[in-house]
């Protein structure tokens, strides 16, 4: 696919997309395959179960300055060098014969992966005029929501012949990804400021980093209480499940042009709103289900809302600080992914009803659109 960029510069956009998707697939490719991660690392589930936190720690603590210290090197440098970080860290869990080596790995894939994500938008938004931004990133939003939820379903996949195979297929694609990365034409690395780092304390970072937060919290706990739900009322196998919670990002995949389409002609604010209203009314749904159908149509819903909110809140972070957009990227993504790291918090209260579990994600989710709703403040 190719877009007209800065000095209508014809550029291939799609190895920015496919970077959105890999980001949050490394995150949740273990979810589904801790039983064999255990078996071939000579460990327990327990043990296992920290590989998703290895991953997110590093990833998120890092992805707070990444975007300020690209300036440095240079954006495009920096993702194709993160690309070959990610390729290497995924062979370490490839060789990996015990849980140390193998959750070392997993650190270090969160690490180089922190070095992507937030770049990757900084570089679509500079790539392509602003009449098309909305489409663009939303094509990317839809890339993300497919990565998150085809994560675990692609993971389970690989485990049925070995676990290795699905890190074997990340290096490579990550190393595809380092060659097909375009450059950004006239970018020189830069030196970072104290005043670029102070830029990042304003007002309309913290409403887009809230906004995030919110989103991602209520479609992480729709996705992993709808997968309980499936289980415990309607009995639903675990590759079913996986299937299910797939709906999500299959439907954010399909809709993101159009849900970008649609913020460019109604306007960014506006059509944010309706996406978090939808998905909170989506995430109470869940908790209610009556039918397994139902049920699989509103992830689908949910999915393609979500997609919408990603829209919102990458264009909102991005535009909130014009002397270091990077960085405030990257600030918004750290809160997005602490929002979904958050979920564990709430699950407690599963066992007193999916409705009373999904009501709390759905306040959470209303949060965000009360601060969505509010006029942009000034910074």
């Amino acid at each position: 696919m190719t877009d007209t960029g800065t000095g209508h510069r014809q550029v291939r956009l799609w190895p920015l997309y496919a970077g959105g998707f890999l980001g949050p697939f490394g995150g949740a490719m273990v979810n589904t395959i801790l039983p064999e991660l255990a078996d071939g690392l000579a460990s327990d589930i327990a043990t296992m179960g920290s590989a998703l936190t290895a991953y997110m720690a590093p990833f998120a603590a890092l992805m707070i300055v990444s975007g300020t210290i690209a300036r440095r090197w240079g954006r495009a440098r920096t993702v194709r060098g993160a690309y070959v970080a990610y390729a290497l860290a995924s062979l370490v869990c490839v060789a990996a014969g015990s849980a140390l080596p193998f959750l070392a790995g997993r650190a270090l894939q969160g690490c180089a992966n922190a070095f992507t994500t937030p770049l990757l938008i900084a570089m679509i938004v500079d790539l392509v005029p602003p009449a098309r931004r909305g489409v663009a990133l939303g094509t990317y939003a839809g890339m993300q929501a497919a990565g998150q939820a085809f994560a675990p379903l692609i993971g389970g996949l690989a485990a049925e012949v070995d676990f290795r195979l699905a890190f074997v297929a990340s290096a490579v694609a990550a190393l595809l990804l380092a060659v097909l990365t375009p450059g950004m034409r006239g970018e020189r690395p830069a030196t970072v400021t104290r005043e670029q780092w102070r830029s990042l304390a304003n007002r309309r970072l913290a409403r887009a980093g809230g906004i995030a937060f919110c989103a991602q919290f209520a479609s992480t706990a729709l996705m992993v209480v709808g997968a309980l739900v499936a289980a415990d009322r309607f009995g639903v196998a675990p590759a079913g499940r996986g299937l299910l919670v797939a709906c999500y990002g299959l439907a954010g995949l399909l809709s993101g042009r159009l849900t970008g389409a649609a913020t460019d002609r109604y306007g960014l604010r506006r059509v944010g709103s309706v996406a978090l209203l939808v998905l909170a009314a989506a995430t109470a749904c869940v908790g209610v289900a009556p039918w397994l159908t139902f049920l699989g149509g509103v992830i689908c819903i949910a999915g393609i809302a979500g997609t919408g909110t990603r829209v919102l809140t990458n264009t909102l972070g991005i535009s909130s600080t014009p002397a270091n957009p990077s960085g405030a990227m990257s600030l918004t993504l750290s809160a997005q992914f602490l929002g979904g790291a958050a979920v564990p918090l709430i699950l407690p209260l599963y066992p007193l009803g999916a409705e009373l579990t999904c009501a709390v994600a759905t306040v959470v989710a209303l949060v965000g659109l009360t601060i969505a709703a509010r006029p942009p403040a000034h910074p």
